[in-house]
């Protein structure tokens, strides 16, 4: 039975963590700064929490990174070393897999593209997982473990990585500060936040049979430039927004270049 000891207790850490439980891995000891995440994520995989990165066991077979990028290159060379005959994975989408180099044997990356949350639990199943090994054998060892929870496991070289963690970026968080600002815009006038989501809904709906461009509606593709110097009106307070309304409309819209929607102040 494989052994997993994971090296972070947060949102994807705790996700990871629970999907791998139920395959049947066992979590043999899970690390955090904080004894918070490290106990409650500990108790839940029913595996031993701990802060002291010194005090890690070797007898795990795969230690998984799932930590800050700031704090990777140090917790790398920490856990590495004296475990050469170990697999060790990150799971960061944009950090290369040569972070590893010099510091293990055998290592790779195990990403899966997701947005995570330690009170919502996902299906591995539907989530691509995008692997990178520092051999075809690693990289088949990996793909067996990311089979486990995934029916989509695809190799994909950390150069085309950082691309797939930007488009990530755009379509997610960028997405979700839209939300906010939508949330606080309705807030602000108590109209309740929920009114949104059949139209949120709609809208990711579409883009699975057809292209996000030709999804696109709004004012902003019609050139309806009476409404968008209206809404930019209404943002007065708000300069901040104005600009990445401008923006955005005439990244929709290039046509909306050097029109009224560069004279609004």
């Amino acid at each position: 039975m494989m052994k997993v000891t994971l090296i972070g207790a947060g949102n994807l850490a705790t996700q990871l963590g629970k999907s791998l439980k139920k395959t049947g891995v066992t979590i043999s000891q899970v690390y955090s700064r904080t004894e918070e995440s490290a106990r409650t994520l500990g108790e839940l995989l029913e595996a031993e929490w701990l802060t002291d990165i010194k005090a890690l066991r070797d007898e795990a077979d795969v230690y998984i990174f799932s930590v800050k990028d700031s704090a990777l290159s140090e917790l790398i060379t920490e856990v590495c070393k004296g475990r050469g005959d170990k697999l060790f994975l990150h799971t960061a989408g944009s950090m290369p897999m040569s972070c590893f180099e010099g510091k293990a044997l055998h290592y790779g990356v195990f990403y899966p593209m997701q947005t995570f949350s330690k009170a919502k639990d996902v299906c591995f199943e539907n989530i691509p997982v995008f692997i990178e090994g520092d051999s075809a054998e690693t990289a088949e060892v990996i793909r067996s473990l990311a089979n486990k929870l995934s029916q989509r496991v695809i190799r994909l070289s950390s150069a085309d990585r950082k691309y797939l963690h930007l488009a990530a970026v755009w379509a997610c968080n960028f997405t979700n500060y839209c939300y906010t600002v939508a949330s606080d815009i309705l807030s602000e006038h108590g109209i309740p936040f929920d009114v949104m989501l059949p139209l949120i809904n709609e809208t990711t709906e579409k883009i699975q049979n057809i292209s996000p461009k030709e999804a696109q509606t709004g004012p902003a593709v019609r050139g309806d430039k009476n409404v968008m110097s209206q809404q930019l009106e209404l943002m007065s307070d708000r300069t901040d927004l104005q600009e990445l309304y401008k923006m955005l409309s005439k990244g929709i819209n290039p046509l909306l270049e050097g029109s009224t929607l560069d004279k609004i102040d």
